[in-house]
């Protein structure tokens, strides 16, 4: 074979393979541009803040400190500690205020571990999300879509059409909105209120099933208010006292707490930290509402706080109450 033959075959078979070859590879399937996009996921609601807490309290805390109680349509989470002793002197439901847990450090927390030694049981629930309480469900923020491509050029007609002032409300029409508004938020207030009686509801309920002879409400900060105007729309004789540490309203609560505590029929201790301004006026508001009133069943009890050492004024805070509620 020559020279010229050898090196010219292989030229010859490429040439021949190629054209074979193009076809297939423009058969290959492209992506269409215009192609249907996929269904947009639908996302869960996000649960309330209470919840969270709960959820993370439920990994922490004893199994058989766990009691899920039921509220209406709510199931919710309440830390049971029966009492250390064989003929308990009763249960202690303790209400948390704004933003606490059932377990929470300041007052909620050793309360409900420090009673149980003493021969009472501790019961400590979980209230829901109020939004008076500035204790709202968290919103998922939406991150802004990405533009694509270039702006579509705007119509100067339709951007005058969408400048245009709106014609302003008339006085009455203006009058009707603000009625209307303040309707919804007595409406929204109102059933945020009975969310939160029906859970105390469960737990006294709870209580009585672990034949408690006797029943304390405990509230700590607006837990403190709940727990008072609980009393006062649901008047029990199983409660048979009232515990306020700490008391606060919630942000435009009504009736305030000075037109409800100090008129309880039910015995009621309210104790005050006086060294914090803002509490010592309310509280002094309450206990000038007693005295007009001549109730004899309300007394208020001074707190001491102690910088730096919160074992020390926590422990001060349960002594004090354990000495209200065992003196005759």
């Amino acid at each position: 074979m020559s020279y010229i033959f050898r090196t010219t075959l292989p030229a010859l078979c490429l040439s021949l393979i190629l054209p074979c070859a193009l076809p297939v590879m423009a058969a290959d399937p492209v992506p269409a541009k215009d192609s249907a996009a996929a269904p947009a996921v639908e996302r869960q609601p996000l649960i309330e803040r209470s919840q969270e807490d709960a959820a993370a309290l439920q990994r922490q805390l004893p199994p058989q400190e766990q009691q899920q109680l039921v509220a209406g349509t709510d199931s919710f989470l309440a830390l049971w500690k029966p009492a250390n002793i064989d003929q308990p002197k009763g249960t202690v439901i303790i209400i948390p205020g704004t933003g606490e847990s059932a377990d929470w450090p300041q007052a909620v927390g050793p309360l409900r571990r420090k009673f149980p030694d003493d021969g009472w049981a501790s019961l400590s629930v979980t209230l829901p999300d109020v939004a008076m309480d500035g204790s709202l469900p968290r919103v998922e923020d939406k991150p802004a879509e990405p533009t694509k491509g270039t702006a579509p050029a705007k119509d100067p007609k339709k951007d005058a059409v969408a400048k245009a002032p709106e014609p302003e409300k008339t006085v009455e029409a203006e009058a009707a909105d603000g009625v209307a508004r303040a309707a919804a938020a007595q409406e929204q207030a109102k059933a945020e209120a009975e969310r939160i009686f029906a859970r105390i509801d469960s737990a006294i309920a709870y209580a009585q099933q672990q034949k408690s002879h006797g029943i304390v409400l405990l509230g700590h900060g607006s837990g403190a208010y709940w727990a008072a105007r609980y009393l006062n729309e649901h008047p029990s004789p199983t409660i048979q006292k009232l515990v306020l540490v700490a008391a606060q309203e919630p942000s435009g609560a009504k009736p305030r707490l000075d037109e409800l505590a100090p008129l309880l029929k039910v015995k009621t201790a309210d104790f005050v930290y006086k060294d914090m301004p803002l509490n010592a006026q309310a509280a002094q508001q309450r206990l000038q509402a007693s005295k007009r009133a001549k109730t004899t069943g309300y007394t208020q009890v001074a707190l001491a706080a102690i910088p730096g050492n919160d074992s020390a004024e926590q422990e001060q805070m349960f002594r004090r109450v354990r000495g209200w509620l065992e003196a005759k």
